[in-house]
């Protein structure tokens, strides 16, 4: 008997496509990270809780009108943790200005982010790590963090790299300061 090698079903040049098209089991939620498919759980209520008092905020008290976007992909450049990647951040804030809802498509394009927040759950790794580096290389100005096993928010700038070179972590119920275009400070004794 001979064996035959045969070509993988997906290739990094079709997986967008299987991505797309892909329907995960009720209760669970596929992301694109890394170049691999990853199904997890739905975000829990606390998780949403989250995303909801931090979006109510920065659309009442940011100094720049902001649109949001909540589950919505972010196109990635390839490189480094990122290889030909598209990253679904929890939350996606770009200047209402820049009217990129009326853009074909369905990738928000990195280059009109001003701030991508996620909010750990169970594989946090990829939110302190993975994520952090792919919004870095993509040149995202502001990644906000909100860390629930540690009970903080860190807030990374200054995009340079493979990493950001500014950091301001702070424990639940501390302010965070947010700069432009948002100029306020994030209230954050809800979170406690």
């Amino acid at each position: 008997m001979t064996a035959m090698a045969h070509e993988p079903m997906v290739t990094d040049e079709n997986l967008l496509d299987y991505f797309l098209a892909l329907e995960p089991p009720e209760g669970l939620r596929a992301e694109l990270i890394e170049g691999e498919i990853v199904l997890s759980p739905s975000p829990d209520n606390r998780h949403e809780r989250f995303i909801s008092r931090i979006t109510q905020q920065i659309l009442a008290k940011s100094e720049t009108a902001m649109d949001f976007s909540g589950n919505k992909g972010v196109e990635m450049p390839r490189g480094g943790l990122c290889p030909k990647n598209y990253v679904i951040p929890d939350a996606v804030f770009v200047p209402y200005e820049a009217d990129i809802f009326d853009l074909p498509g369905n990738w928000i394009p990195n280059s009109a982010v001003a701030l991508v927040i996620e909010v750990t759950s169970s594989r946090p790794r990829g939110d302190r790590v993975t994520k952090r580096h792919c919004y870095a290389r993509a040149g995202i100005p502001l990644y906000l963090l909100v860390d629930r096993e540690k009970s903080t928010m860190t807030l990374f700038s200054e995009p340079a790299g493979e990493d950001y070179t500014g950091i301001h972590r702070s424990p639940f119920g501390k302010p965070v300061p947010i700069q432009a275009p948002f100029s306020f400070d994030l209230e954050t004794t809800d979170f406690l």
